[in-house]
């Protein structure tokens, strides 16, 4: 079982990948129907005005909240503190927007406190940028050699690796945005239960996709170990 294990590993991956690649679907879908579906609930607060309001409430002077081109493109930036957010987001009053805003504040709030997990991501940008620049290259040359230098496939397993290891430290940084975002928008009277809810409910359908996301690079990574291991024995 093991040698037949070794010397399949494309079907290892293509069952992995299949599995994976419905799973993005269906979470894809869903986030997308609750995302149109909550932003037809509206709130008295427009997505620029939520997260000013979050900034201030937490004792934040120092990130500028600016608008963004496209969709789903919102993010915090640490490197500049601002929170962009996309023109929906930034212009709306609704629940998915006060939800999509909040969640990035509550990255600038991470940020401010120095939450660890976050304080981890950050430190590990440098190496995975670097990882992911040459990564490719190194993978793609090491599975032509594998049966005759098969160390190279292993240098771009190290490499594919770091970059797997930060798609799961991600998933605590975004859960706990999440939490973060859902707490204060209730506490601060944005939304009240009905609405919190929805709010929880869309960023809960956002957090699925980092998970598909990590799932996604291991499953790619245990099929290049596997190719790896099939190359030694071989």
């Amino acid at each position: 079982m093991e040698q037949t294990i070794y010397n399949n590993p494309n079907l290892i991956y293509w069952i992995l990948f299949i599995g994976v690649a419905i799973a993005s679907w269906i979470v894809s879908s869903m986030m997308e129907s609750r995302m149109k579906r909550y932003a037809k609930v509206p709130l008295r607060l427009t997505g620029k005005e939520v997260a000013e309001k979050m900034l201030r409430d937490n004792g934040i002077t120092d990130v500028k909240v600016t608008c963004v081109q496209g969709h789903l493109t919102d993010h915090y930036n640490p490197a500049d503190k601002t929170v962009n957010l996309s023109e929906s987001v930034y212009n709306e009053a609704n629940v998915a927007a006060a939800a999509v805003a909040a969640h990035e504040c509550g990255h600038a709030v991470q940020h401010a406190t120095e939450y660890a997990p976050l304080k981890l991501r950050t430190a590990l940008v440098p190496t995975v940028s670097f990882a992911s620049k040459w990564m490719t290259w190194v993978l793609l040359g090491g599975i032509l050699l594998v049966e005759v230098f098969p160390y190279l496939l292993l240098a771009g397993i190290c490499l594919f690796a770091m970059t797997t290891l930060f798609s799961f430290i991600t998933l605590p940084v975004e859960v706990n945005a999440s939490q973060r975002a859902v707490n204060w928008l209730q506490e601060a009277g944005i939304t009240d239960h009905e609405t919190t809810e929805m709010a929880s409910s869309a960023l809960h359908s956002a957090a699925y996709t980092y998970v598909v996301a990590a799932l996604s690079s291991l499953a790619t990574l245990i099929y290049y170990i596997l190719v790896f291991l099939g190359g030694r024995r071989n």
